[in-house]
């Protein structure tokens, strides 16, 4: 297993290099299992916790002290890939005090690069600001789901030549702005392949297809724990919801015919 600690500037070497590997992580105990992997590059601290762990339908109601707990968890039992957190929904002040303040809370609980969602002129302004005061930023294009309301849904981006074009700009927008990685989420094959090959930086692809730099899979759902979401972009590594049901009957049988715990 690597032991050698996955920086920034690592994720940016890899472009054109191989492909990098993400997941989603929100516990420690979750977090020490993906520690013993030799596989991961990049490990988020996402808002789909809005999702997995609360239970909610969007990721709206992820707080950023939501972000700072799960960072915490999560940093104490990973050491080596990348662990990268999500910035909440408003949580890009334009009050440049609060700005900094939300991103140091997350960088302070143990992050080390933070992910912003969007691509408003404005926006790219703040990141710009961000990263150059040194807080490192991945962004996020296509279906992002904290604009799901304006999007109208859970809908494929760059589908128009329009969108195509605006997502194009976009990521070239976000390179500019100093961002050293942005994931692509739920965009036109095509139109993800053009945008990786135009820009310099890492592309991180989730349901937009096999040519982006490196995926990313939400953890619960690639181990088959989430059995209500199921995308055509999904593959199931594992079923572990059949087998945690398997191992709690087993459990309660042995309860109810006194086997467990043993007399002797």
């Amino acid at each position: 297993m690597s032991t050698k600690k996955i920086r920034t500037t690592d994720i940016l070497k890899a472009k054109n290099q191989k492909k990098l590997v993400c997941t989603t992580c929100y516990d420690s105990i979750f977090a020490k299992v993906l520690q013993d992997s030799s596989s991961l590059d990049l490990v988020l601290v996402g808002d789909s916790l809005g999702h997995i762990v609360q239970g909610n339908h969007t990721t709206l109601d992820v707080t950023l002290e939501n972000i700072i707990y799960h960072t915490k968890c999560v940093k104490n039992s990973l050491k080596t890939p990348l662990l990268v957190s999500d910035m909440p929904f408003l949580g890009m002040s334009t009050d440049t005090a609060t700005l900094f303040e939300n991103c140091q809370k997350i960088l302070v609980a143990g992050a080390e690069a933070i992910k912003i969602e969007g691509h408003h002129p404005h926006l790219c302004d703040q990141i710009s600001l961000l990263t150059g005061y040194g807080v490192p930023v991945m962004g996020h294009l296509g279906l992002t789901p904290q604009h799901i309301h304006s999007l109208g849904g859970y809908k494929k981006q760059g589908k128009t030549p329009k969108s195509s074009e605006i997502l194009m700009d976009a990521a070239k927008r976000l390179e500019d702005a100093g961002c050293f990685g942005i994931v692509l989420e739920l965009i036109d094959f095509e139109v993800s392949q053009k945008i990786t090959e135009s820009i310099t930086i890492p592309t991180i692809g989730i349901g937009s297809g096999p040519y982006c730099d490196g995926q990313i899979l939400v953890l619960h759902d690639l181990l088959g724990m989430n059995t209500e979401f199921t995308p055509s972009f999904l593959k199931l590594y594992e079923t572990l919801h059949l087998k945690i049901d398997t191992a709690l009957k087993t459990f309660a049988h042995e309860v109810q015919n006194e086997i467990f715990p043993p007399k002797t």
